[in-house]
């Protein structure tokens, strides 16, 4: 009996990357599947330099779309891309990402028995050679593996790697726009699938290579908007009467302090695991700062108000 083949829409983000958005697109061109079984959807959230002659060679190649907007932050573009979306199923990616050939197939091999599940692939660092790319994917790593312990109960997925079905996203109302950076909106959607009781399974040979070239600068900001990104995550599950906040244990972050040595890389596990320590610095930093940034707006509100 023939494997059915699903029809999947594509949806990817971008904004002032036209080189790796080409590379990622040259990569999906290379899919091994059958090319009128899947869409791509470029969503230009308002990048400076026009995006059009990036994805014009394409387009004799892939069933490509492109659509432009203001920019508002990837959650929104991606909504806006599976406004337009034709396919069965969306899968999400980011444009510095370069899909494995098999990706297709081994998404749809899921579908065939878990076609209402939210599917993870994963991501690899594409960047090796670079310190601080191999310390946050590798961080990525640690958590998919504390959060994924049992591949068949996920419960987190990042936003560069995932799939589910079209209908299902519209549903649940799409990625949360609120939030004020490109942080944390993927962690509150696979909180919201699991809210409303729907399964999250981990599918470890869906792969895409993540070029995320970072500096120790933007490695810092990365993380201060992660803490960012968590705050917010915490108030709207307050708001939605879940469980207060959950402070990992202790082992948590003993863990993750020393999972760099257990790992085999051209940099020495002190330099990562000195990196992961600072990681968690910035997330805290991020935290409080966003905390009293939204007290403070909070405070001066009841002022405005007196005065219209």
């Amino acid at each position: 009996m023939k494997q059915e083949q699903f029809f999947f829409s594509i949806i990817i983000p971008t904004y002032n990357r036209p080189e790796r958005l080409a590379t990622c697109l040259e990569a999906i061109a290379h899919l091994d599947y059958t090319r009128d079984r899947f869409e791509v959807i470029v969503v230009d959230d308002g990048s400076k330099m026009p995006i059009e002659p990036v994805v014009a060679p394409f387009r004799e190649l892939l069933d490509i779309t492109l659509i432009t907007q203001s920019n508002a932050g990837p959650a929104t573009a991606r909504n806006t891309g599976a406004t337009k979306a034709k396919g069965e199923f969306l899968v999400f990616t980011d444009d510095d990402c370069t899909p494995d050939p098999d990706w297709l197939k081994t998404l749809a091999n899921y579908f065939t028995t878990a076609p209402d599940s939210l599917i993870g692939g994963r991501a690899i660092n594409a960047l090796p050679d670079n310190l601080f790319s191999t310390a946050s994917q590798l961080l990525i790593d640690y958590l998919y593996n504390y959060y994924n312990t049992d591949p068949n109960q996920a419960i987190f997925f990042a936003s560069n790697n995932f799939a589910l079905a079209k209908e299902m996203f519209h549903q649940l109302g799409g990625f949360d726009t609120t939030f004020p950076l490109a942080a944390g909106e993927d962690r509150e959607w696979c909180d919201r699938w699991l809210n409303h009781g729907y399964r999250m399974i981990y599918a470890p040979k869906a792969q895409v290579y993540h070029a995320h070239h970072l500096t120790l600068k933007r490695f810092w900001r990365q993380h201060f908007n992660y803490g960012r990104g968590a705050f917010h995550f915490h108030q709207l599950r307050a708001k939605r009467n879940l469980d207060k906040m959950k402070v990992e244990p202790l082992s948590f972050y003993f863990d993750l302090l020393t999972y760099p040595f257990s790992q085999s890389f051209k940099h020495p596990g002190l330099f990562l695991s000195a990196l992961f320590f600072l990681s968690q610095v910035a997330n805290v930093a991020g935290f409080f700062w966003e905390r009293s940034a939204q007290m403070s707006t909070a405070k001066r509100q009841p002022s405005q108000t007196a005065c219209d």
